[in-house]
């Protein structure tokens, strides 16, 4: 489904009505570290785009010709394994930036978990703001530093944790990332399917969805409605994502 260009005609000498001002993932982004001008100059390669939940953004070996900015919704990182299987390698949401490429092809999938809305840069004039602008490359190194750290995590609960550990740690993961975008940790918000789950957390989807019936019979977990979860027993729930 092609994007709904959201841009705006916008007269730049009036910092107040780029789309960039009022943006509410701002301070989460990279744009956080931007000065109004340096604001200005990012707003005028900007296209705003919003897609559909089950969009392709890209797949692995496309031409990395953009990068993207999640203002809204999520996104999910997979790659395909030979034999057809799907491995889900993150789940981007508001703030997160994605599309970073080390030669000129994608390394990996993507694809809108919810209906999401982005902002959608020009690889190559993105990376020539980059250069210019160290406070936004500052920024960004540290996002992709968070993100090296996550995937080790991710590392841990595939090779070393049971399904019971890897569930209660995706919780309280999804908890903390709430936590650092100024929301509340508690009740989480689970957009993304049992399948997906499974895909990250490499289990299976009966695994998943068993697992989930267990810690809410245990009353540890509640499932509620629009796909929130409360968590009724951090401390148990901590124990058991460390297996105690």
């Amino acid at each position: 489904m092609p994007p709904f260009d959201l841009s705006r005609t916008r007269d730049t000498s009036t910092e107040e009505i780029h789309p960039c001002s009022a943006c509410a993932a701002r301070s989460l982004s990279v744009c956080a570290a931007l000065e109004p001008e340096e604001l200005r100059r990012l707003a005028d390669l900007t296209q705003t785009v919003r897609y559909e939940s089950g969009h392709t953004l890209f797949g692995e070996g496309d031409a990395a010709d953009a990068l993207y900015n999640v203002t809204a919704g999520t996104v999910k990182l997979y790659k395909l394994l030979p034999d057809g299987r799907r491995q889900i390698t993150g789940f981007l949401m508001t703030g997160d930036f994605l599309g970073l490429a080390l030669n000129e092809s994608y390394a990996y999938s993507a694809e809108t978990v919810t209906d999401t809305s982005l902002c959608r840069f020009p690889r190559r004039k993105m990376e020539a703001l980059l250069d210019e602008f160290p406070r936004m490359q500052r920024r960004l190194f540290s996002m992709a530093s968070n993100e090296l750290a996550a995937a080790q995590d991710q590392m841990l609960m595939l090779g070393r944790k049971s399904a019971r550990e890897k569930i209660c740690s995706f919780l309280l993961m999804l908890s903390q990332r709430a936590v650092r975008r100024g929301f509340k940790e508690n009740p989480v918000t689970v957009p993304m399917s049992r399948a997906d789950i499974a895909d990250y957390l490499g289990l299976t989807t009966e695994t998943v969805s068993r697992t989930f019936t267990q810690l809410k019979t245990e009353r540890v977990i509640t499932l509620l409605e629009g796909g929130k979860v409360r968590l009724n027993d951090m401390d148990a729930l901590h124990d058991l994502a460390e297996g105690a």
